[in-house]
């Protein structure tokens, strides 16, 4: 699936859906998966209740995101306000974190004390639904992250997912627990070990983009493409930095051209390259003229 990074609006719109979306699926399951936990004495069934009640706190966080992100530059931030969406994903990883440390502290105190949990029917429909419902919410938020390069949906579609993974480990563990005492704490660690595996996953991604990265091979072909149609050969186009603003993008590379040429007549063909860029690709790019080195 194509992605536009350049219909902000519509960035945007879609984070705005999938957070309302999930909030209210969150807050539904939340209550029953908390009230199976307590009717079954389960401590994985009540952790994973406040695991989905954390997608809703998450999925604010998109929301708002979504209203900040949307403002235009201002004086003190001319290049917008799209990296509030990294800062957003930072925020939901370390909430997982500290639930995943939350879990695993609670399933320790429950082996210390040698409790276990009594499963019922009540508790194998209730995770059912919950890995069918919350897995559905997960391709629903990957599948607009695809379409728009959010990295804010994609977090929370790794936050719906590892509630899925977490329900479907308990809902295994359920047909054992009957045999093995200590399994509800085995699976509330389990459960908190996946958790921190997906708050791992999003903050190497995110810090990845915070500290900037070089623009793939895929972009650089493009605008090389793109420059050799408006006014050079490909092999003039060196020394690419990228900048991604998330809902902006600053591109600055150098342009070799014959020495002989004015300096008007360069600025015009750099002018041209960076008018078709941006028409192209939404990317605002500065290009640095260089002479042909003489032969």
């Amino acid at each position: 699936m194509e992605i536009d990074r350049s219909n902000a609006p519509l960035r945007y719109r879609y984070q705005k859906t999938e957070g309302l979306i999930s909030i209210i699926v969150n807050v539904g399951l939340f209550m029953i998966k908390y009230w199976a936990g307590i009717v079954s004495g389960s401590i994985a069934i009540m952790a994973d209740a406040w695991h989905t009640l954390s997608d809703s706190i998450s999925s604010v966080a998109v929301v708002l995101s979504a209203k900040l992100s949307a403002k235009p530059a201002d004086d003190d931030h001319p290049f917008g306000h799209g990296r509030i969406e990294l800062i957003t994903s930072l925020f939901i990883a370390v909430m997982l974190f500290l639930i995943a440390y939350g879990f695993i502290r609670e399933a320790w105190e429950r082996l210390s004390q040698g409790s276990g949990a009594d499963y019922g029917t009540l508790a194998i429909i209730v995770t059912i639904v919950s890995v069918l419902v919350k897995e559905l919410l997960a391709q629903y938020a990957f599948r607009l992250a695809r379409r728009t390069g959010s990295e804010v949906l994609k977090a929370d579609g790794w936050h719906h997912r590892s509630d899925a993974i977490s329900s479907a480990v308990i809902l295994a563990g359920i047909f054992v627990g009957k045999y093995i005492w200590w399994i509800d704490s085995a699976l509330a660690v389990t459960v908190a070990l996946l958790i921190a595996w997906s708050a791992f996953r999003i903050i190497t991604g995110t810090v990845s983009s915070l500290l900037g990265e070089p623009p793939d091979k895929e972009l650089i072909d493009t605008i090389r493409e793109i420059g050799s149609h408006a006014g050079g050969s490909a092999s003039d186009f060196h020394h690419f930095h990228y900048h991604n603003y998330i809902s902006h993008s600053e591109l600055t590379f150098h342009l070799r051209l014959p020495g002989n040429i004015t300096i008007e007549e360069g600025h015009r063909i750099a002018d041209r390259i960076e008018k078709e860029i941006r028409q192209q690709l939404g990317i605002e790019t500065t290009i640095h003229l260089e002479p042909e080195k003489e032969k």
